[in-house]
């Protein structure tokens, strides 16, 4: 599809035991190409941060939504997923002639869809939407940690890891974390 908008889709924070999940939208300009995309795990933060800057300010449009801890705990984490691609790309300025989302499952859209996986490597939309629901959802994560340092939110991002589940076991389940998550749940069912 020569000079399609061609809208990439990725999301950030399925692992995590607490915080929204963050899908990201972009449609990336063909005449202004960003050098160095590439699948978010793969780079540094520093590197992100530097790209999310360039991508927000380059591309033709995007944005950044997020389904909540409790759209996650009542849908669970794939269909909250699912609603937050959604609503990032329903949130976009322009509307993309097609929607390639990273992994193995589309949104429910109206529009040409479809699900590539490894996409956030292998096309530089979907590296960029990857880079911005990275860049959001640890920013989130660096915030909360300010208001409950004692988690260490911004070390291990939310992801559970021996640290972070023992600081969860000291502290307790704070509100922001995902209640469905066999470890968080597992927490409130012992005594």
């Amino acid at each position: 599809m020569a000079g399609a908008k061609i809208c990439g889709v990725d999301e950030a924070g399925r692992g995590p035991l607490c915080g929204p999940v963050v899908a990201a939208a972009v449609i990336l300009d063909p005449a202004r190409p960003i050098e160095g995309l590439a699948d978010s795990k793969k780079l540094t933060a520093r590197a992100r941060e530097r790209l999310a800057v360039l991508i927000r300010q380059q591309a033709l449009a995007w944005s950044v939504a997020e389904a909540t801890v409790e759209e996650i705990d009542r849908l669970n984490i794939l269909q909250a997923s699912l609603l937050a691609m959604q609503r990032a790309i329903s949130a976009l300025s322009i509307t993309p002639d097609e929607v390639w989302v990273d992994g193995n499952r589309c949104p429910d859209i109206s529009l040409p869809v479809r699900a590539i996986v490894g996409g956030d490597a292998l096309e530089p939309a979907i590296s960029a939407a990857s880079i911005l629901a990275k860049t959001a959802r640890d920013a989130q994560m660096i915030e909360l940690d300010r208001l409950y340092p004692q988690y260490g939110l911004a070390q291990h991002k939310g992801y559970p890891t021996s640290a972070h589940l023992d600081a969860i076991h000291r502290h307790g389940v704070a509100d922001f974390y995902r209640k469905s998550f066999a470890p968080v749940r597992r927490l409130l069912a012992s005594p």
